[in-house]
């Protein structure tokens, strides 16, 4: 009868569950989409401004074929990462790339409503049948570290190469505080490198810290040991063609408003938007305001040193900004509801 029952009660929660986080991911993009503004009080952009504009211009050819693009280049970003999360769960469990798939959507419904999208780490998870959830959740952690580390890597770079582009006529700017900011940079992400790739030491290092406290914690986190050194570089890898991929969605978005800026010059201040992005602590909702903030801040100095900076421009760079935001997280997220109802939070105990 204990059986039956308890089978009756973890049904129960899962479908409270889901259906809450069903309900919680759509009542926060409609809020996002239809509801809330972006800009400044001059620009103001959301969904019927974007509808208004691609309305105005028409059916002009390069249309079809930016929007085209941006939305393969979507299929292949979260295929990319599904890839990467297939690998990394591979050590623990086998799952297929469409059952990697469907798990990295559910994610992305989950990270809507939660600060730095940590959801997407439990969102994942609880699609796996065999390992313990919070294994899971430790795996789906590196696969995060290492693109976040990609990230921080790329944009502190493009920072070195942008700085003496723009400031070099500053009376701060000098010859020796760049070369010291240059060490200091390249020191820094080499260590990150260094320990990313050398981050299955770490439970043991734990371990000392906590000695015989937090048992099932440790043991939990000790499943990150298991990578080499081989599979964290293939990670990191897989995390870097992640990242070409979506700095070039961007790029084909601003390309798409008529900001035209040359595709190397554009993609380095688009790594330093996300880089500046990875050091503010944000819910998503709040991250596509400052994401704009941002992108304005850093291609309008683009247009104020070598070209005629104008409204229409800024407007351009917040409509980037929120189709980019539309395309990557909204539309993945809707559907990674309907992938939601798969996800088992309660399960029966094995000795039960």
């Amino acid at each position: 009868m204990k059986y039956f029952t308890n089978i009756h009660k973890n049904k129960t929660y899962n479908i409270i569950i889901r259906s809450m986080i069903v309900f919680v991911t759509y009542y926060y993009i409609y809020k996002e989409i239809f509801q809330r503004k972006r800009g400044d009080e001059e620009i103001q952009v959301d969904w019927h401004t974007l509808v208004d504009y691609f309305s105005g211009i028409g059916q002009e050819p390069h249309i079809s074929f930016f929007v085209t693009w941006i939305f393969l280049l979507m299929i292949v970003n979260w295929g990319i990462e599904s890839l990467k999360w297939q690998y990394l769960i591979g050590k623990v469990e086998r799952v297929s790339f469409l059952k990697s798939f469907e798990a990295v959507l559910s994610g992305i419904s989950v990270s809507v409503f939660t600060p730095n999208r940590v959801g997407e780490w439990f969102g994942r998870v609880f699609i796996l049948k065999k390992v313990n959830p919070w294994k899971g959740v430790f795996i789906t952690m590196i696969g995060s570290f290492s693109q976040l580390l990609t990230t921080f890597v790329v944009g502190s770079i493009s920072f070195l190469f942008y700085l003496p582009i723009y400031f070099s006529t500053a009376e701060f700017y000098s010859v020796y505080l760049y070369s010291g900011i240059i060490i200091i940079v390249l020191g820094i992400d080499a260590a990150l490198l260094l320990v990313f790739l050398n981050i299955s030491a770490l439970p043991s290092f734990v371990n000392r810290i906590l000695k015989e406290r937090f048992v099932k914690a440790k043991e939990y986190f000790s499943v990150i040991s298991e990578y080499t050194t081989t599979e964290l570089a293939t990670v990191f890898i897989f995390s870097f063609l992640r990242y070409c991929v979506f700095s070039l969605q961007f790029y084909l978005f601003l390309m798409l408003f008529s900001i035209e800026i040359p595709l190397l010059h554009g993609l380095m201040i688009i790594s330093i938007v996300f880089f500046i992005m990875t050091a503010i602590p944000t819910v998503t909702l709040t991250e596509l305001g400052i994401r704009g903030a941002v992108s304005v801040y850093f291609i309008s100095l683009y247009f104020t040193t070598f070209g005629e900076y104008s409204e229409m421009i800024k407007f351009g760079i917040f409509a980037s900004s929120f189709a980019l935001w539309i395309v990557n997280l909204a539309l993945p997220a809707i559907v990674g509801t309907f992938f939601v109802f798969r996800l088992k939070f309660f399960r029966r105990k094995k000795n039960e």
